[in-house]
């Protein structure tokens, strides 16, 4: 009987975890930086070949529907496509003039894609370091391309921070320049996105910093970002968030409510960057902040509505189970409003290996046996809520 409980506990704990998976970002990639695809440096190491080449004829929609024009090679990197020939490319729009091209196949089946390249980006992916050179020492050499005046660069190596570990981000912070890093996370017309990466690199910067005024400069920077007005959207956010818990750790979550993030009437937004700044304190910050303060700052948002149900998933995910009533007392009040509530209350429940729990459950099924079925089918078939912008 004791081994049927486990499985049952550990299965509700995998469907409330697959809650969150379609708007989960991988603890192994920056969780701040939104969808980025793969950097130049990988697709052309992956490539099984490389090239260089010219225009060669207007771009065309082919029978399977994507956009493909002709290239003529004029100088091969890697592979096959001698000098001279010309390869039929798939491209996102029409290109004239120099062009990277990328090969995908084996032998007589390559495909190429290609990308539009000046000289400095020819000079950039060529010059780029190997994927097979630590993380770290890569990170290094992207960071001083990160706000490069050439757009393509500075997207270029913003992906490749953006697909590196946190580890890796945390070696290679003694590649920022402190003062420019400040600059960056207060800058306004920096791209929002990046602005969480900076966020979240200056508190790497300012926690390891041995310098007083340096970690001061950072400091002031996180806070007057985070405190600034801002739009419905507000990217970025959960990245300053972050930021500001690695740099303080504890006393951050004690910052973070002063600022009163933590009540129901803030900013529905603003509370979902919260929310992802905590998962990634409880994934990434365990030296720092103790698990237990993060799933107390966790619990502390289950009375806002616009992140309740999430916040409820977050706490079974985290077997943070001290708060059952409070979970429980959901669904009468929230829950009432909002099946998705409702739904996250009796997964954890379910999951909750407590007694409490079990007399909870009881109680809503003989309140109301099919409301309770429906929210535990639910949950046995979740959707994910959409990603904070």
């Amino acid at each position: 009987m004791a081994r049927a409980g486990r499985v049952v506990h550990e299965t509700w704990i995998g469907l409330l975890a697959a809650c969150l998976a379609a708007s989960a970002v991988p603890a192994s990639c920056c969780p701040f930086c939104g969808v980025v695809g793969e950097s130049l440096a990988m697709r052309r190491d992956a490539a099984v070949g490389f090239a260089v080449g010219e225009a060669d004829g207007p771009a065309t929609t082919g029978p399977d529907g994507f956009l493909g024009q002709r290239f003529r090679v004029d100088q091969t990197l890697r592979g096959a496509a001698p000098a001279g020939d010309t390869v039929a490319a798939r491209v996102d729009r029409p290109l004239t003039g120099t062009a990277l091209l990328f090969g995908a196949g084996a032998g007589t089946t390559v495909s190429w894609t290609a990308v539009a390249a000046d000289e400095a980006l020819l000079g950039h992916v060529i010059a780029a370091p190997a994927m097979t050179v630590a993380a770290p020492e890569r990170l290094r050499w992207f960071a001083r391309r990160l706000e490069h005046p050439e757009p393509a660069i500075a997207a270029d190596a913003f992906a490749e921070f953006g697909l590196a570990p946190f580890g890796a981000v945390q070696e290679a912070a003694d590649a920022f320049d402190p003062a420019v890093l400040s600059a960056w996370v207060g800058e306004p017309g920096i791209d929002p996105r990046r602005r969480g990466l900076y966020g979240l690199a200056a508190g790497v910067v300012a926690a390891r910093t041995t310098d007083g005024d340096v970690r001061r400069r950072l400091r002031t920077a996180i806070d007057a970002a985070i405190d600034a007005p801002a739009d419905d959207f507000r990217a970025g956010f959960d990245g300053l968030l972050a930021g500001l818990l690695v740099a303080d750790g504890e006393a951050g979550l004690d910052a973070l409510r002063r600022r009163g993030l933590f009540e129901p009437t803030a900013r529905p937004i603003d509370q979902r960057h919260l929310l992802a700044a905590l998962r990634f304190a409880r994934e990434s910050l365990g030296d720092r902040i103790a698990p237990e303060r993060v799933a107390a700052a966790t619990a502390a948002l289950l009375a806002s509505p616009a992140v309740a149900a999430d916040a409820v998933i977050d706490l079974a995910r985290y077997g943070a189970w001290a708060p059952v009533d409070e979970v429980a007392r959901l669904w009468q009040t929230l829950g009432r409003e909002d099946p998705l509530v409702r739904r996250a209350v009796a997964g954890y429940l379910v999951a909750c290996p407590l007694r409490t729990a079990r007399l909870q459950l009881e109680r809503l099924r003989a309140a109301d046996p099919a409301a309770l079925e429906a929210a535990l089918e639910a949950a046995r078939s979740p959707v994910a809520r959409p990603k904070a912008g």
